[in-house]
């Protein structure tokens, strides 16, 4: 059973014992996800984006000169969202994307990084890459078992996900 006196219950001020130490571990990792996500939007803030719009500036770079389809930035995101329109329409209206219709099949739409777009890339990529330290107070072996149990829980998330659409 987990105890009052870990750093998580501590943190929260948790009064009574967790339901499991399962309980404690999510309830933790929600905690640490929380502060990693302030710690990098303190970073973003000053170029005027949210990770959500970074997220999708970093994809249309991958992507490069061809762009990709609104759904398929939608499924590499790394935090989903039922909004990518709205968010795609912002950065267009930012000037940091392009939206160009597929000249094959005219209802497809692909959204292309626009110039402005990859300039605003350029300056936060020493800004960004300094978040890596967000991470510091980890050995480079717990990261590596980090890495490890962090695919281990999302793959165990999509086969439970893919059960219950069955």
């Amino acid at each position: 059973m987990p105890d009052l006196d870990s750093a998580l219950a501590r943190e929260i001020r948790q009064k009574k014992p967790f339901r499991s130490a399962r309980h404690e571990a999510t309830l933790g990792l929600l905690k640490t996800v929380d502060l990693l996500r302030r710690r990098e939007a303190e970073v973003m803030e000053p170029f005027g984006v949210t990770d959500q719009q970074y997220n999708v500036l970093r994809i249309l770079r991958g992507a490069g000169r061809d762009g990709l389809p609104t759904l398929e930035i939608a499924h590499r995101m790394i935090e989903r969202t039922p909004g990518i329109t709205r968010l795609i329409d912002r950065l267009e209206k930012k000037g940091l994307v392009v939206r160009r219709r597929c000249e094959t099949d005219r209802r497809q739409v692909y959204c292309v990084l626009a110039p402005a777009g990859s300039r605003l890339l350029a300056r936060m990529d020493a800004p960004i890459a300094k978040t890596d330290a967000l991470l510091a107070a980890l050995s480079d072996a717990e990261v590596a078992t980090l890495i490890r149990l962090l695919d281990s829980l999302r793959a165990g998330l999509a086969k439970d996900s893919t059960r219950r659409k069955a």
